[in-house]
Parts: structure tokens; C-alpha cells; sequence
């Protein structure tokens, strides 16, 4: 009989959890950029079941009486951020062994237990494309993620495409990175670099016609190479190159392989992309910039100019901004917009650039990157002004989910950095119900 009644309240717990799920909940009073059009003055943003429900004020969002009513007032909620290139999660590319390894997956040396991925969500970063590194000319495949809690395991940061497939993209790169000396397999120049990459994309245009010309016939298909399988998906534009480039030449190198081959393609750092603006809108290629305000660096990087943000605008480029944490640290990702518009930029388009271009980019755009009904709630609680120096992120949230809170001491040591910030078995452990294997 106990354990008769026993069931039936742990069925009744488990409905009254169901049901706490479902009831919608209300964000309320609060300054709200949807991104995609002008913002709401004491604004609604309603959300249930890790989705967007609706968006304005008062005369366009009538809510029942089952909703859970949060009040924001003098807060600031906009779309969470987009990071379009980072290295959080501690991840690696290819070896030493080849400049081009496009069968390296950087999934499966993901770390979804670091610090780095807390730091990213006090940043106010909800969606990322964690990238292997720059040392090859291809160094691997790369992983795009949601932010959330609780994962136990890689899957659990995926996003899905609609075929049910994990997605990514893949990254190339050319310049001083993946330019070593002395010989061997490795380039030794940029003409040599582009001709190695240009190689490879010709052997990948005959494995794929040898599959089509083998058709059902099993007998006649070349050995499998799962290297070759990439870059046909390339080819095929199911997967996009996120192109690290930084000098006039190596943007213009990245465009004229594009071109060529037709693959889909996202320009990473472009710090000369000023000199060459018009040439990067007339290809039709978004570039994702990058914010470097200290001096130093490689010699690729000299002529980096702030005003680049507003030199894409002015040429009708698609625009974005990237941390290539830990170049930028990700909690500082709202600057880069803040900088942006300092030189120039129009203040629309750098906050689309956090957001909604890079959604873009991602291939994410009917997902996130703004504040619409049918979209995943992500999103963030500002204390002000999205652009202002003196603004902190308060609340992070993914897909209807609270995932950084600055007045928890343990997300605000995340956020402001202190003894024991950076300790990814105890401050992760915390993200686990029930999961006390990094707290003793």
C-alpha cells in the first residue's frame, strides 16, 4: 500500500512538474530591442516552453491569468548574443601531421565542464561556433552550440538541423598562421598556401563525381575518405568555410577560392577588411570582425582599424562581431558594439551585428538572433544601456532557461573574475542537479 501511494504522488509531482513547464511566463515593464524593429518602451516579452510566445506592451500582449508575472522594470532585455568564432570549451583542431585535415572533428575534444562556457554566459553569449584552431590551412571541422546548463555530455550542447543532424561548419584559414618554414607538408608561403587549399577542393570535385558517375552501384564508389566526405559537403554548400584572414591580399586570396569552387563562406577577423570593403559586399560574403584594443600582436594585424565596422556598413556588407575568446574575453563581447559605434557605426547595425547577423552566419536566423514570436527565448536582462561601459548583464537565458544570474555569488565571481574564477570542476558542479562530482 506505501508503495502504491508512493507511485501516485510521484506521478502527481511529475504532472505538477509538467505543468509547471507549460505555464507561460511574462517578462514585464522592461525596455525591450528586439533587434528586428524599434524598441518596445514598457514592453512584454511572454515565453513558454523554451519558445518565444510573443512581443510588444500592453495593447498587443494580453496575458491570462495562469501567467507568471516577472517585473524588469528600468532593466533592458534584448536577444542573447551570437559569438561567430570562439575557443571556449578548451577544444583542438588538427596535428602536426598535415596543413589540411577536414575529417578532424573539434566536437569530440569539447570540454562541456569549463569555466570558459559559464564565462561566455555571463557575458550574455547564449549561441556560439566554437572553433579548432588556426595553425593549418584546414584544421577541422567546427562545432555550433547553445549555452545551456546541465550538460553531462557534448550532445547536449548541440543544435540540430532539421534533417535531425548536429551542425557546424568548417575552418580554413590562410596569412601567417598556417605558414611554417623550413619545408615539409606545410606551406611555406601564401602563394603556396592558396595552391595547397585549391589541391585539395579539385580532389574533392572528383571524389564527388566518382560518386555520382558510380550511382547504385556500390561495386564501382572509391574508397570511403572521410577528409574528402567534408569537403564535398563544402562543395555541396551543406557546410559553411569560416575563413580566418586578416591582410587586404589573404581577403581577397579567401574571395577569389570562393568564387572558384562555390562554396558558402564567412570572412573571420578581416582586420584589413577597410582597404577592401567594396570587394568583400560585391562578393556577397558577411564578414565577421573582430575587436582588438590592445597593441601587439602578430604584424598581420597592423593596420586594424575600429572604423571597420563602418566601412562594411557603408558597403552593404553582411556584418558581425566575434571574441575569438581568448583573444576577447567573452564577457566583454558587448563592447565590441559599443567600439564599433564609437567609429562610426551606426548603433542599428552593431547591435544586428551581436545578434542577428551572426544568426545569419550560423545559418541560425529562423532560430535566434532576435526577439520574435516562434523563436528560442534566449535572451538577456541588462541593467542599462546595451553600449554603455557602466551596463552589466544581470540575466542570461536559454531557450526559457535561466542560466546566469549576477546576483548568485558563484555567477558573479564568473562574471567579475576573483579567486577561484576560473575553476571549472567546482563552479560547473553547481550547474548539475544532484551531481556533487566536482564539489568535494
Amino acid at each position: 500500500m506505501k508503495k502504491i501511494l508512493f507511485s501516485v504522488f510521484l506521478a502527481a509531482l511529475s504532472a505538477g512538474t509538467m505543468l509547471a513547464q507549460e505555464r507561460p511566463t511574462a517578462f514585464v515593464n522592461a525596455r525591450i530591442i528586439p533587434i528586428v524593429g524599434p524598441a518596445i518602451e514598457q514592453g512584454i516579452l511572454l515565453v513558454r516552453n523554451g519558445k518565444i510566445v510573443a512581443v510588444g506592451d500592453a495593447r498587443t500582449v494580453r496575458l491570462s491569468s495562469d501567467v507568471n508575472i516577472i517585473d524588469v522594470r528600468q532593466k533592458v532585455i534584448m536577444p542573447g548574443l551570437v559569438d561567430t568564432h570562439s575557443h571556449i570549451g578548451g577544444g583542438s583542431g588538427g596535428d602536426a601531421s598535415s596543413p589540411i585535415q577536414p575529417d578532424v572533428r573539434l566536437m569530440v575534444g569539447l570540454n562541456v565542464r569549463s569555466s570558459s562556457l559559464q564565462r561566455a554566459q555571463s557575458g550574455g553569449i547564449t549561441t556560439v561556433n566554437v572553433m579548432p584552431g588556426s595553425g593549418h590551412l584546414d584544421s577541422g571541422q567546427t562545432l555550433y552550440i547553445k549555452l545551456r546548463d546541465n550538460a553531462g555530455k557534448v550532445d547536449d550542447l548541440f543544435i540540430y538541423d532539421k534533417e535531425g543532424k548536429y551542425m557546424g561548419g568548417i575552418k580554413f584559414a590562410n596569412g601567417t598562421n598556417p605558414i611554417r618554414a623550413g619545408g615539409g607538408t606545410f606551406p611555406g608561403t601564401r602563394a603556396k598556401s592558396a595552391a595547397l587549399v585549391r589541391d585539395q577542393f579539385i580532389k574533392a570535385q572528383d571524389y564527388r563525381d566518382k560518386i555520382k558517375k558510380a550511382g547504385s552501384d556500390t561495386t564501382k564508389l572509391p574508397a570511403r575518405d572521410l577528409a574528402m566526405e567534408a569537403l564535398v559537403e563544402v562543395l555541396d554548400k551543406k557546410r559553411v568555410v569560416h575563413f580566418h584572414t586578416h591582410r587586404h591580399d589573404d581577403i581577397m586570396t579567401a574571395i577569389r577560392l570562393h568564387k572558384e569552387f562555390g562554396f558558402r563562406m564567412v570572412l573571420q577577423h578581416v582586420s584589413e577588411a577597410w582597404k577592401v570593403a567594396d570587394e568583400i559586399a560585391k562578393a556577397n560574403v558577411p564578414a565577421s570582425i573582430i575587436f582588438i584594443d590592445s597593441p601587439g600582436g602578430k604584424l598581420e594585424t597592423m593596420d586594424i582599424d575600429f572604423r571597420n565596422g563602418a566601412a562594411l556598413e557603408k558597403a552593404g556588407a553582411v556584418t558581425g562581431f566575434h571574441t575569438d575568446d581568448g583573444i576577447t574575453d567573452s564577457r566583454w563581447f558587448l563592447r565590441s558594439g559599443g567600439l564599433a559605434v564609437r567609429a562610426g557605426m551606426s548603433r542599428e547595425k552593431a547591435l544586428y551585428a551581436l545578434t542577428m547577423a551572426n544568426a545569419i552566419m550560423l545559418d541560425l536566423q529562423d532560430r535566434v538572433g532576435s526577439l520574435e514570436a516562434g523563436k528560442d527565448a534566449d535572451f538577456i536582462v541588462l541593467s542599462g544601456d546595451p553600449l554603455s561601459v557602466y551596463t552589466n548583464v544581470l540575466e542570461t537565458w536559454v531557450e526559457g532557461k535561466k542560466v546566469f544570474d549576477r546576483s548568485d555569488p558563484k555567477d558573479f565571481l564568473l562574471q567579475v573574475g576573483g579567486n577561484g574564477a576560473t575553476n571549472d570542476d567546482v563552479l560547473h558542479s553547481d550547474c548539475f542537479d544532484g551531481d556533487l562530482g566536482g564539489a568535494n
